[in-house]
């Protein structure tokens, strides 16, 4: 597990899967384009959900509880980092958000 920068994220390839793990009340302000909701309390519930075959990119508002889940995904056998920064920093940079599908 890394952390990663939004660089990494816009460079990485269209099978690497972006796990957002905020509570849903945290994604009013938007998330990143073809990104899973999935909050950090529900990921070992839901890590079946997820492709072990893929790369996972563990993203929440700061950076902390994104690295956690990385961790736990990695101890799992995912190839899982975290953005570094999280929302806010992707946010502060200006980088397109999506409204989460109801």
């Amino acid at each position: 597990m890394q952390e990663i920068t939004t660089a990494d994220v816009l460079a990485a390839d269209a099978t690497v899967q972006i796990v957002d793990v905020r509570e849903s009340a945290e994604l009013s302000t938007g998330m990143i384009e073809n990104a899973v909701h999935i909050p950090s309390g529900s990921v070992l519930d839901r890590s079946g959900e997820l492709d072990k075959s893929r790369r996972v990119i563990a993203v929440c508002h700061g950076g902390g509880r994104s690295a956690r889940v990385a961790a736990i995904l990695t101890e799992l056998g995912f190839n899982a980092d975290t953005l570094g920064g999280g929302m806010s920093g992707w946010e502060a940079e200006g980088l397109p958000m999506v409204q989460q599908e109801a």
